[in-house]
C-alpha cells in the first residue's frame, strides 16, 4: 500500500463475471474512495498487461451510490412490487432458520434450491457458501450447466471427453488464419489475454476473419473481414464448409483415420449403418441433399461464393485457428454449432499441433485454484440450471428427460429458494414475464431469499432481503477464467456501508440457530478461511508467495507457464494416449447418443437443425425478425446498469439494418416497440449496417421496468426470449427468438 499528501493506494482486483480480474488500485482519502486506477504495464512471466476497462474503473461508482441497499428488510407487499419493511439482522436470520427447517421438514431436501449467481466470482461467494450449508443440514436440488456454456461444454465433452481443448495463447502467434466464429472479446473482456494476443497476431500480419451476425467491437478493432450471418445458422455453414473440404480433397485423411470416430463409412462404430456417418451425410446419401455452399445460402444467408472461399482459405492456411465464442450456442440446437466447429478443425487436422485450435470450450488450464472445502451433497438429483422454473411449477413430474440426473425423477417441486448475489431470478432468465407471475404465487415457491446491493428486479421478489458487501468492503481471492495465469486479491478498502454484511457472516449465524455453527465456520472467521485455503493451494503451486506479501501486491503473476497444446500427445498416437472418450477417439460420431433416448431428438452427427423460431420457420410470417442479444461493454450481465455515467458509453438501443427499418417507416434514433408472443419492450432504434438485414440486437442485462400495461421501459431483452430448452444440453437459447418491430408515434 502506497501513501502520499494523506491519499493511501490500497491494491484490489476486479471480480465480477467477466474474465478480465484486472488490476484497481483504490486511491483513499478520509475512509473515501477517491478514484480508481490500473495497472498497464506488460510484466514478467505471462507478459499481458492486466489492465481494467471502462467498468472496472468505474467499480467505486457503480457500488457505492446511494441506491445501496442499507439494512435488511422483508416483504409487506406482492412479490415483485418491491415494497418492504426495514427488520433487525436477528430478526432476518431467525426467519430465515426457522422456513430453512420448515421447508426442509416439510417438503424434503430436494426442495431447496440455490440459483444461479455471479455477482460475486471469486474464491468465497454467496451461493456456494449456502450450498455448503445445504450439504451439512440433509443436502439440496443442484444444479449443473451455466447459462453461458451449457451447450458448449456439453457439446466439447461429447466430442473430446474433456473441455481442456485451448492452446495455451501465446501460441496464436503461430498460426496462419484466425477465424472468429461469435466471439467478441473486445466487449465481453472473456479474459485478459485472449485480445492482447490477437492484436499481436493482426501486427504479425494474421489474417483475422469475425463470423457474426453483428459486426462486432473485436471485428471493428482488428480490421478483421466480418461475415455476416443470419443467427442460428451457424451450423448449416459449417457443413457447407465441410463439403466444400471434402470436395475439393483438402482433408486431412490420414488424422481423421487415426484420431476419429464417425467421419466416414469405414470408421463407424460396430453394428452401425455406414450410411449414419457425418460424409454420408454431407454427401446426401439418406436424404438426397448435397450440403453444398449453394443449400446454405438461403438458409444462413451468406453467399455460396463466400461460404467456398471461407473454407478452402481455413483447410489450405494450416496452421489455422478456428475460435467459438459463446453466443452462437446460446441459441436453439446450440450443441450442433459447437460440434461442426470441432469436425472442421479434425478434417483440416488442426487438432493437437500448434498454431491450431482444437475449437470447442478451449480450457487452458496452466494452474490449479483455490476451492472452498464443502461436503458431498447427500441429496443426489439434479436439474439443468436452466429449468429451474420448470421446477418450481412441475419439478415433482420432472424426470431424466428433462435433464434429471442422479435419479429418475425429482421428489418435490422448489419450495425454497436462495438467491444471493445474482439477477437470474427475474431479469437474466429467460420469458420474464412467465417467470414473474410464476414467483408471485407464493403456494408454489414459499420462500425466496436474496441478498443483494440494490434492489434489481430480482430483489423485488424477495421476502427476506438482505443487503450485501461490495468488493472494495471486505477480503476475498479471485481467479482468472480460462487463460490467466494469476491469482488476485480483494484488500479490504473501506468498511462495509450501512449494515450491509458479507454473506458468510450471517450463513454462520444461520447455522448456528440450525445447529451447526461449529461444523460450517470450523472456528474461523472469512478471512482465516482465505489464509487457511491459500496455504494449501501453497502444496500444489509451490511458487506462490507467503500470504502477507500476496496480500499486499494483491496480484501474483505465475512465472512458471509451460507450453500447451490441447491433445499434443493423443494425436501423435491415440492408442497409447487414448482421448478421454469412451472409444477413446473424437467422437464425430456420437454412440451416447445414438444408443440412447436422445436419438430421436438430437442427432448424432454434428448437423444442422432447423431451429424453432430460426429464419426458416414458418412463424416468420408474423414475427420476420431475429433478436439476439450481446455482452455490452457498459455492463458485466446485468452488473453497472445503474451506473449513469457508463450509459453515456453504449446507450441502451435496438440495433436494426436500415432496410429493415426502412420498410417499416423507422429512422435512427426512434422510439419502437418490439413485441413477440412472450412480450413487448420499448427502445430506441440505433440503424446501422453493422447488422445482419433481417436480424436485430439488443444488449442484454438492462433492469426489467414494465410500465403500466406490462410494456418493459428499460430495452431488458428477457421479456421477449424463449424458455424452451436446447435439445441435448437443455441450455438456454436466449439468442434465437422472432420479433416484429413498429415505430411509436408520439
Amino acid at each position: 500500500m502506497d501513501c502520499n499528501d494523506d491519499i493511501k493506494i490500497i491494491p484490489t482486483t476486479g471480480r465480477n463475471n467477466c474474465g478480465g480480474r484486472c488490476i484497481i488500485q483504490a486511491h483513499v482519502k478520509d475512509g473515501k474512495i477517491m478514484k480508481l486506477t490500473t495497472d498497464t504495464k506488460e510484466a514478467a512471466g505471462s507478459g499481458v498487461p492486466l489492465c481494467a476497462c471502462a467498468k472496472g474503473l468505474n467499480y467505486h461508482k457503480t457500488f457505492l451510490g446511494e441506491d445501496r441497499l442499507k439494512y435488511p428488510m422483508k416483504r409487506i407487499g406482492e412479490r415483485g412490487e418491491g415494497r418492504f419493511q426495514r427488520i433487525s439482522w436477528e430478526e432476518a436470520v431467525t426467519i430465515i432458520a426457522e422456513e430453512w427447517m420448515r421447508i426442509r421438514d416439510t417438503y424434503g431436501p430436494g426442495s431447496r434450491y440455490v440459483n444461479y449467481a455471479t455477482g460475486i466470482s471469486a474464491l468465497m461467494r454467496g451461493n456456494k457458501l449456502a450450498k455448503r450449508l445445504l450439504c451439512m443440514d440433509g443436502g439440496f436440488l443442484d444444479s449443473y450447466n451455466s447459462y453461458s456454456t451449457a451447450c458448449i461444454r456439453q457439446a466439447t465433452n461429447l466430442m473430446y471427453g474433456t473441455g481442456e481443448t485451448g492452446n495455451s495463447l501465446e501460441d496464436l502467434l503461430n498460426t496462419n488464419l484466425i477465424i472468429l466464429w461469435g466471439h467478441n472479446p473486445a466487449e465481453t473482456k472473456f479474459d485478459s489475454g485472449t485480445m492482447y494476443y490477437l492484436r499481436k497476431a493482426v501486427e504479425k500480419g494474421i489474417p483475422v476473419i469475425g463470423v457474426d451476425p453483428r459486426e462486432n467491437d473485436t471485428i471493428r478493432q482488428l480490421g478483421a473481414e466480418w461475415i455476416a450471418i443470419r443467427p442460428a445458422t451457424d451450423s448449416a455453414m459449417m457443413d457447407a464448409m465441410a463439403y466444400v473440404i471434402a470436395e475439393e480433397g483438402l482433408l486431412d485423411q490420414e488424422f481423421l483415420d487415426r484420431c476419429c470416430l464417425g467421419f466416414d463409412g469405414s470408421h463407424m462404430p460396430e453394428g452401425i449403418d455406414p450410411s449414419e456417418s457425418y460424409l454420408s451425410y454431407l454427401n446426401g446419401e439418406k436424404d438426397g441433399i448435397r450440403k453444398t455452399p449453394e443449400w446454405a445460402e438461403p438458409i444462413t444467408g451468406v453467399d455460396a461464393k463466400t461460404i467456398r472461399s471461407l473454407a478452402i482459405r481455413y483447410a489450405t492456411a494450416k496452421p489455422a485457428a478456428l475460435i467459438q465464442g459463446y453466443g452462437a450456442q446460446r441459441h436453439a440446437y446450440g450443441e450442433q454449432s459447437t460440434r461442426g466447429g470441432i469436425v472442421l478443425a479434425c478434417m483440416t487436422g488442426n487438432v493437437g499441433i500448434s498454431g491450431g485450435w482444437a475449437s470447442g470450450t478451449a480450457d487452458c488450464t496452466r494452474h490449479k485454484n483455490p476451492e472452498f472445502p464443502s461436503p458431498a451433497n447427500p441429496y443426489q438429483k439434479k436439474i439443468p440450471v436452466f429449468l429451474w422454473t420448470d421446477a418450481v411449477k412441475r419439478g415433482h413430474e420432472m424426470t431424466d428427460l428433462d435433464g434429471v440426473t442422479g435419479g429418475k425423477k425429482l421428489d418435490s417441486d422448489i419450495k425454497m429458494i436462495i438467491n444471493l448475489a445474482g439477477n437470474c431470478l427475474i431479469n437474466q432468465h429467460s420469458d420474464i414475464n412467465r417467470t414473474a407471475e410464476l414467483l408471485k404465487d407464493t403456494k408454489k415457491c414459499e420462500f425466496i431469499l436474496c441478498s443483494d446491493l440494490f434492489m434489481t428486479s430480482s430483489a423485488k421478489f424477495a421476502d427476506i432481503l438482505l443487503p450485501g458487501t461490495s468488493m472494495f468492503e471486505g477480503e476475498n481471492i479471485t481467479m482468472p477464467w480460462l487463460y490467466g495465469d494469476f491469482l488476485g486479491f480483494n484488500n479490504k478498502v473501506i468498511p462495509p456501508l450501512y449494515e450491509s454484511r458479507f454473506e458468510y457472516d450471517w450463513l454462520a449465524e444461520v447455522a448456528e440457530k440450525i445447529g451447526l455453527g461449529e461444523e460450517f465456520t470450523q472456528g474461523r472467521t472469512a478471512e482465516e478461511w482465505l489464509e487457511t485455503i491459500y496455504k494449501e493451494l501453497q502444496k500444489s503451486e509451490p511458487e506462490l508467495p507467503d500470504y502477507e506479501q500476496f496480500k499486499a501486491a494483491g496480484i501474483y503473476r505465475y512465472q512458471n507457464n509451460p507450453r500447451v497444446i490441447a491433445f499434443e500427445k493423443e494425436c501423435q498416437d491415440p492408442v497409447k494416449h487414448p482421448f478421454p472418450t469412451k472409444s477413446g477417439l473424437i467422437e464425430i460420431f456420437s454412440p451416447e447418443i445414438y444408443n440412447t433416448k436422445f436419438k430421436d431428438f438430437v442427432p448424432a452427427i454434428p448437423r444442422y437443425v432447423e431451429p424453432l423460431e430460426g429464419p426458416m420457420d414458418p412463424l416468420t410470417e408474423k414475427y420476420p425478425i431475429q433478436l439476439i442479444g450481446w455482452h455490452t461493454k457498459r455492463r458485466c450481465h446485468s452488473i453497472h446498469d445503474n451506473n449513469k455515467e457508463l450509459h453515456k458509453l453504449d446507450p441502451q438501443a435496438l440495433w436494426m439494418h436500415p432496410e429493415d427499418a426502412a420498410a417499416r417507416g423507422i429512422s435512427d434514433g426512434n422510439m419502437v416497440l418490439v413485441w413477440n408472443d412472450r412480450g413487448r419492450i420499448q427502445i430506441p432504434v440505433k440503424v446501422t449496417a453493422r447488422i445482419k438485414k433481417g436480424a436485430a440486437a439488443l444488449a442484454q442485462g438492462a433492469w426489467y421496468q414494465p410500465g403500466p400495461d406490462g410494456t418493459d421501459l428499460a430495452g431488458s431483452i428477457n421479456v421477449l426470449t424463449s424458455q424452451m430448452p436446447t435439445t441435448y444440453a437443455k441450455g438456454n437459447p436466449q439468442h434465437t427468438n422472432l420479433v416484429e418491430i413498429r415505430k411509436i408515434v408520439i
